[in-house]
């Protein structure tokens, strides 16, 4: 009997996929609830699966776009499954021997499987970057499979080859057919620049007191929760409070009204291989320190690894974006509709300041509020910023929802 392989439906606005890559090839026998394919659609990746036990037919190629529902590929569940390799007895030791033989340990074959060399989605970006093939790394995952840390052991191994720079140069050109992602992404933004009265307003933040925050704590917290104490829950616990002083930042223009949040459901644009996604943390205004840590260490590994979903993506009602990851000092984010509002934040660098009346080094980080400037005004933006800053400047108002302590502890 032959199983039919549907695409399975991302989400209800769409109507079609790509298939990315077939993890099994044609002719493989599969197994029940095995993974045979990467599927992408303009909003995330999902796998496929298989559905019986069989012999796998591909119908559709890699690289084809197929409508939601379509058939794919089928299983033959008549096929019998191939027998599997016995891995050769090893030889008895000779009894009688003047002098013991010298003999190299020699590391027992396995059988290969369909996932042996392939690595993951995270890896292979990892592998790409390095310049590495899979036969220069040794693969501990299942079947055989490459994983991150298989690549980070590669790489601190030396296996990539420095070589000296050729005299020889090259006009080569390659063309690869964007993702549907990356092609969703590319209209979002252009309908942004178009359809938007967007503006940055800037701010610099002097970070002592977070990572003294940080420095002091930090053990014991990833003792206490299990997770590290980042910057990104002070800046997300800041935009909260901010947004809450600040309604106009948390709001979306639909139509000729204008629809205001009461809860703060706050994307943190995160880099995957796949490109830039941006999974939400939901009510972020009643989360904890720890609780926010820990929500963007599962989205973010989720993104990684290709297993984030649409409903991780989908509600935000503003987003924060760290470009100083990778070294950015200052940058003007774009909107991500039907937002508002998106807040960059910047890398963290020591700079000479004026302190009551004196020159101090301090670690200062440049922030930025891209704002839609039809729904919120200079005001607004100028003093959201200012709310953040004065927060994150002191991280007891974090507590206290932006107040002054001593106020909030007499009551007054």
């Amino acid at each position: 009997m032959a199983v039919e392989l549907k695409v399975p439906s991302p989400g209800e606005s769409i109507s079609e996929v790509q298939i990315a890559r077939w993890i099994k090839k044609d002719g493989d026998f599969v197994e029940k609830d095995e993974e045979i394919a990467e599927i992408d659609s303009d909003k995330a990746t999902l796998m496929l699966v298989a559905e019986a036990d069989g012999v796998l037919t591909i119908i559709a190629k890699e690289g084809e776009t197929v409508a939601v529902g379509s058939v794919v590929a089928s299983i033959d569940t008549n096929a019998a499954a191939p027998a599997k390799k016995e891995a050769p007895a090893k030889a008895e030791p000779a009894k009688e021997s003047p002098k013991p033989a010298k003999a190299a340990k020699a590391a027992a074959p396995s059988a290969d499987t369909y996932a042996s060399g392939l690595p993951s989605v995270a890896a292979k970006k990892m592998m790409d970057e390095a310049g590495l093939s899979s036969k220069e790394v040794s693969a501990s995952g299942k079947d055989g499979r490459i994983t991150k840390g298989d690549v980070i052991s590669a790489i601190a191994n030396g296996t990539p080859k420095l070589s000296m720079p050729s005299t020889e140069v090259s006009r080569d050109q390659r063309r690869e057919k964007m993702t549907m992602l990356r092609k969703k992404v590319a209209e979002r933004l252009v309908s942004v620049k178009r359809n938007t009265a967007m503006l940055t307003t800037f701010n610099e933040i002097d970070m002592s007191a977070v990572m003294n925050v940080r420095k002091q704590y930090k053990d014991v917290f990833k003792e206490k929760h299990g997770v590290g104490l980042g910057f990104m829950s002070f800046f997300t616990k800041a935009v909260t409070e901010a947004l809450q002083a600040f309604p106009a930042v948390n709001a979306q223009i639909d139509g000729d009204e204008i629809v205001y949040h009461n809860y703060a459901d706050v994307g943190i644009a995160v880099s995957a291989p796949k490109g830039l996604m941006v999974p939400v943390i939901r009510n972020a205004e009643g989360l904890s320190l720890a609780q926010i840590e820990a929500t963007i260490a599962a989205l973010a590994a989720k993104a990684r690894d290709g297993k984030i979903s649409v409903d991780d993506m989908t509600g935000g009602t503003f987003t924060i974006t760290n470009g100083g990851v990778f070294g950015s000092m200052m940058s003007t984010p774009i909107i991500n509709p039907p937002q508002s509002a998106i807040l960059g934040m910047h890398n963290i660098v020591e700079r000479a300041v004026v302190v009551n009346g004196k020159i101090e080094v301090r670690p200062i980080m440049y922030v930025a509020l891209s704002y839609d400037h039809r729904i919120i005004d200079g005001r607004e933006s100028v003093g959201f910023l200012v709310k953040v800053k004065q927060m994150i400047e002191d991280p007891i108002k974090l507590m206290t929802g932006g107040n002054d302590p001593m106020k909030v502890l007499l009551g007054v």
